[in-house]
């Protein structure tokens, strides 16, 4: 399949290595964060709502970014994510520290929850978006496992203070949906959007 080369607005390696795979040549952009608090959740949101928002916002703060690079191509399309882990209509973001991430385990121990990623193509003043939604399990957890997951530093930085493709995938009993949702940019979804930018 070709591609258009496209820029991808996330500094995630998980979303740049899956584009690799994908045959995708893109360029990452190192957008400069707004003030305040990170991805901050609307008072009554959904977290459906909260997901698609927060990629969007990425995607038109990524675009308005480029418009003052001289030196880029502001015509290209420019690629957004956003993941989040949903437990009891409750978002688990990244974990503040250590004790956050065993704290969000914990909740995780046994239970089955939802991963949200929603996917953003800005081109041509017109924003393309697609929702993954995928069911993961967890088995139940012992304090041990939780302690040496996080003594292993993988749970920073990550929604759910896990990740799929690295040591927590000893935890997953069963996954529906889409297992490169659940890393950070669905494939199937993420292919849709670059074909409608591409055709």
């Amino acid at each position: 399949m070709n591609f258009p080369f496209i820029y991808l607005a996330s500094a995630s390696p998980r979303r740049h290595e899956i584009l690799l795979q994908m045959g995708v040549v893109h360029e990452v952009l190192h957008v400069p964060a707004p003030p305040g608090e990170d991805e901050p959740r609307l008072a009554n949101e959904a977290p459906q709502d909260y997901v698609k928002r927060t990629a969007r916002e990425k995607a038109e703060q990524a675009v308005r970014w480029l418009e003052t690079q001289t030196a880029m191509d502001r015509n290209r399309p420019v690629l957004s994510a956003d993941t989040t882990v949903i437990l009891d209509d409750d978002v688990l973001g990244k974990p503040a520290d250590l004790k956050d991430a065993r704290r969000i385990l914990g909740k995780l121990s046994g239970r089955n929850h939802a991963v949200h990623t929603a996917v953003v193509m800005a081109y041509a003043g017109t924003l393309h978006e697609a929702l993954s939604i995928t069911e993961v399990r967890f088995k139940p957890l012992t304090d041990a496992e939780i302690e040496a997951y996080c003594a292993s530093g993988e749970p920073m930085g990550k929604a759910g203070a896990y990740g799929i493709q690295g040591r927590a995938g000893f935890f997953v009993e069963h996954i529906a949906g889409s297992y490169t949702g659940v890393m950070g940019l669905p494939v199937f979804e993420t292919g849709k959007l670059l074909a409608a930018v591409n055709s």
